[in-house]
C-alpha cells in the first residue's frame, strides 16, 4: 500500500481579491491554515500589514503605508506561506487635491489638480509629475480647477467649477479661454469627432462643436458634487454623478441624447476609464468596499483595487494605473492598456 504524502503543514494562500490596493486599503485573503497555533501575521514584502478579520481559512489585511509591490506572506506561529504576488500602488505625490481623473499626456506625463474649496484661491492650480516622478507646479492663476483632458494634438483642457470656464493650456503652460457660460462645469470629454462635452453639475451635458458652437447634448440628475465623464468603445458618452444614495448609476448616452442605465449599485461612483478590451474602470465603492470597480463589457463588476478616498484614475503610456484620492496620486503597475482618447 502507497504511503500517503503528508499534509503541508504552512498556511495556504488559495486566493487575495482584490488583485490590487494602495495604502489604507483592505486585502481579503483565503485559504487554510491560517491560524494553527496563533492568530495570523500577514506582510506585504517586508513591511507588516494590520489584521481586521483573522480566522483559519480568511483573513482581511489592511495596506500600510509603505508597503510596496511585492509578495504578500501570512505567518502561523513558526510556519509561513508561500508568498503570492501582489499589485500594491506607490505614492507619487501628496498633499494635494484631486476631484476626479488626472491627465496623462502621450509622453507617460501626469497632471493633476490642488482644487480647494469652492472659491477658494490656491497657490498652484494644476501641478505636473514628469516622468522621473519630480512634482512641478504647472498652472498658478486658476480658481478651482476641476477635470483635466488632453487633445490629440497635445492641448490640455481644464474646467473651472468656479466660473463655468473651461481653459486650454499650450505644452509650456500658455493659457486661454476655450469656452464659458458652461455652469457648474466639472467633467469634460472629447468625442471621435473632436466635439467636447462638458458636464454642468447642476443637470446639463453640453456639447461644443470644433468651431465652438454650444448645444444642449442631455439632462440628467442633478449631483451632489460633479459629472464625469469618458467615452467608451461604443461611441457612447458614459456619465457618472454621485447623489445621496448609496446605489448610483453609470449611464450612458448615445449620440441621440437619450439617457440610458448601463450599471446601477455602485457607491459615490466618480472618475471613469476605459482599457483596450473594453472594461470600464470606476471610482467608487460596491457593497460596502471602496476603490476601483472594474465592469465588463457584459456588466459584471468587481473591486479592481481596494483604497479609501479614491475620486479617479488613469493609464500611462507603460500599462500603469494612476490612482487619484482626495489628496495623493498613486501609481500601480498594473499591466493594463488603456483605451486610446482618439
Amino acid at each position: 500500500m502507497p504511503l500517503r504524502k503528508p499534509a503541508d503543514p504552512r498556511p495556504h494562500i488559495s486566493q487575495v481579491t482584490p488583485p490590487a490596493a494602495i495604502a489604507g486599503g483592505e486585502l481579503q485573503i483565503r485559504g487554510k491554515g491560517f491560524a494553527q497555533e496563533e492568530r495570523p501575521r500577514v506582510t506585504i514584502g517586508e513591511v507588516g500589514a494590520p489584521v481586521i478579520v483573522g480566522s483559519d481559512t480568511f483573513v482581511i489585511a489592511r495596506v500600510p503605508e509603505g508597503a510596496a509591490a511585492g509578495e504578500l506572506v501570512i505567518e502561523s506561529g513558526a510556519k509561513t506561506s508561500e508568498s503570492w504576488a501582489c499589485d500594491i500602488g506607490m505614492l507619487m505625490a501628496d498633499s494635494l487635491h484631486p476631484v476626479t481623473n488626472p491627465a496623462v499626456d502621450s509622453f507617460g506625463n501626469i497632471f493633476t489638480t490642488f482644487s480647494g474649496s469652492r472659491g477658494q484661491k490656491v497657490p498652484v492650480a494644476v501641478y505636473k509629475i514628469d516622468l522621473n516622478f519630480s512634482l512641478k507646479p504647472f498652472i498658478n492663476e486658476l480658481m478651482n480647477a476641476t477635470a483635466l483632458i488632453f487633445d490629440e494634438q497635445g492641448v490640455l483642457y481644464i474646467s473651472s467649477r468656479y466660473d463655468g470656464f473651461v481653459y486650454q493650456v499650450t505644452p509650456n503652460g500658455n493659457m486661454s479661454v476655450y469656452v464659458e457660460g458652461m455652469g457648474v462645469a466639472t467633467g469634460i470629454a472629447f468625442d471621435g469627432e473632436h466635439n467636447l462635452y462638458v458636464g454642468d453639475r447642476s443637470g446639463t451635458i453640453f456639447k461644443i462643436s470644433p468651431n465652438r458652437q454650444i448645444f444642449v447634448f442631455a439632462t440628467l440628475e442633478p449631483s451632489i458634487s460633479a459629472y464625469h465623464l469618458t467615452f467608451g468603445p461604443d461611441g457612447y458618452l458614459y456619465v457618472t454623478g454621485p447623489t445621496t444614495s448609496s446605489f448610483d448609476t453609470v449611464y450612458r448616452i448615445p449620440h441621440q441624447g437619450e439617457v440610458e442605465s448601463f450599471y446601477r449599485g455602485l457607491g459615490r461612483p466618480q472618475g471613469m476609464a476605459f482599457d483596450e478590451d473594453g472594461r470600464l474602470y470606476v471610482a467608487a465603492s460596491i457593497a460596502g468596499r471602496k476603490g476601483v470597480v472594474r465592469i465588463d463589457p457584459d456588466r459584471r463588476a468587481d473591486l479592481f483595487l481596494s483604497g479609501p478616498g479614491v475620486v479617479g484614475l488613469a493609464f500611462t503610456p507603460s500599462r500603469a494605473m494612476v490612482v487619484a484620492t482626495t489628496n495623493a496620486i498613486h501609481r500601480v503597475d498594473a499591466g493594463i492598456k488603456g483605451r486610446p482618447l482618439f
